[in-house]
């Protein structure tokens, strides 16, 4: 039987496809507006959020939810026009993997040693197993949230390339900026039940920087990170699937390294890279 005959790998295919493009495109903006470390920071709320839902006895996906979206907003209010900024990440950072230990281990005690493995599945994904109902849940949220950054994909540009001359123009550069972190937090939301939060940050930001080696136009960029976001995610369940003993979360992000790190090669490390003013 082929793989397309499982569910499973269906029901993987539809999430991560969807999942895998939003990625792309949002990771675009991220290492265009050199907010990386955003996404490494909303990786670990993720983890935190998603084990207090569980503690909580709710749906995983609450917590994930609320805490990404409720920290990527915290940090744009706290940043410079809606732009996140180390001073403000490093604020919110360093205690969220403790605390997201802490309820794990609170969920674990108090409702069965048997539920630790449930941890696990946080930190590296678990593709394989969604549902048709979870499967369709995050290819709705992950179109809609692609469809959100292509709205705002020419003023997002604009308050990224020149902010000042953005903001003179009445662009709503803070505005903008927080709507922007609010969709990476949903992205990352949905990325964690893909890849986990531990590795969710290499599919926001691995396929984006390869497209910025890559060309220096915005659009083509953008478009290419989503195209190399997917190609990642549909190389990674194939080996996975053909080698069992390789988890799906290795095989997509390894790819996706080994990608950067060929283009790397063949551009001796001199790619366009186009930066953020003030970035």
């Amino acid at each position: 039987m082929s793989a397309l005959g499982h569910p499973f790998f269906v029901h993987a295919l539809i999430a991560g496809t969807t999942i895998a493009f939003a990625a792309g495109l949002v990771g675009y903006f991220l290492v265009l507006r050199a907010q990386v470390f955003t996404g490494d920071a909303l990786s670990h709320v993720a983890f935190t959020g998603a084990l207090a839902a569980l503690a909580a006895g709710v749906d995983l996906r609450l917590g994930l939810f609320a805490a990404t979206i409720g920290v990527a907003v915290l940090i744009g209010l706290l940043g410079r026009r809606g732009r996140a900024d180390d001073i403000a990440i490093g604020g919110v950072f360093s205690w969220l993997l403790g605390l997201g230990a802490f309820f794990l281990t609170l969920y674990s005690t108090s409702r069965g040693a048997s539920h630790g493995t449930a941890g696990v599945s946080v930190l590296f994904g678990s593709i394989f197993g969604l549902s048709a109902a979870q499967a369709w849940t995050a290819a709705a949220v992950a179109v809609g949230v692609g469809a959100a950054v292509l709205l705002l994909a020419r003023p997002l540009l604009f308050a990224s390339v020149d902010e000042a001359v953005a903001a003179a123009r009445g662009v709503p550069v803070r505005a903008l900026g927080i709507a922007f972190l609010v969709l990476v937090g949903v992205c990352a939301a949905e990325a964690t039940q893909a890849v986990g939060s531990l590795l969710l940050l290499g599919l926001l930001a691995t396929p984006a920087g390869t497209a910025h080696r890559l060309t220096d136009r915005p659009y083509r960029a953008l478009w290419l990170a989503a195209g190399l976001a997917v190609t990642d995610l549909w190389t990674g369940l194939a080996l996975s699937y053909t080698f069992p003993s390789l988890p799906p979360s290795f095989t997509i992000l390894a790819t996706a390294t080994a990608v950067y790190a060929a283009v790397l090669g063949l551009t001796g490390g001199r790619g366009p890279v186009p930066r953020a003013a003030g970035g």
